[in-house]
């Protein structure tokens, strides 16, 4: 199934329990018309989609809790 957002990787599910920052970069590096965002757990975020948009979602600890993905 297709969201419109061809260009490059759309999902990084090998990046949950990486520290955060981490996978920002990782993230960025590898689709370039991207920003990672790092969100703590819980919080409140926008629920319009964009494709230059990867909401990473860390614990209190710093670590990836869910598969980032373009969104």
């Amino acid at each position: 199934m297709s969201n419109g957002c061809e260009a490059g990787k759309n999902s990084w599910p090998e990046l949950v329990g990486c520290l955060g920052k981490t996978a920002e970069k990782k993230i960025e590096y590898q689709n370039r018309n991207v920003n990672a965002i790092l969100i703590p757990e819980g919080s409140a975020v926008t629920l319009d989609f964009r494709c230059d948009r990867v909401w990473v979602w860390i614990n209190e600890a710093g670590k990836v809790v869910r598969t980032p993905v373009i969104g």
